[in-house]
């Protein structure tokens, strides 16, 4: 199964100015992070300290990774990086040889 790393950022525009109302968007945002965690689909989740951004690392296919981060649109925008393994990358440098 294919593991992406996957940079994540809250649109700044649509966090609330008031602090009641911007902790129960991020306790929203939170539960779902939780549900990517607890079905499997996300691996490891993390923020960035004093940002409102950060990382994660989600392991599926394209359509279940992809599925899974348009739901969080139009609040966080994402930067999806496909991650080769160390065998994969031991293949990849053994090609070289031919």
């Amino acid at each position: 199964m294919a593991k992406y790393l996957v940079l994540w950022e809250v649109d700044q525009s649509r966090v609330p100015v008031d602090a009641k109302e911007r902790g129960g968007a991020w306790s929203l945002l939170l539960e779902m992070v939780k549900q990517d965690l607890k079905s499997g689909i996300a691996k490891d989740w993390g923020a960035f300290v004093g940002e409102i951004n950060g990382y994660a690392v989600h392991e599926g296919t394209e359509v279940e990774v992809a599925s899974r981060l348009v739901q969080y649109s139009p609040y966080v925008s994402f930067k999806v990086h496909p991650i080769a393994s160390v065998d994969q990358v031991e293949k990849i440098i053994k090609s070289l040889s031919g």
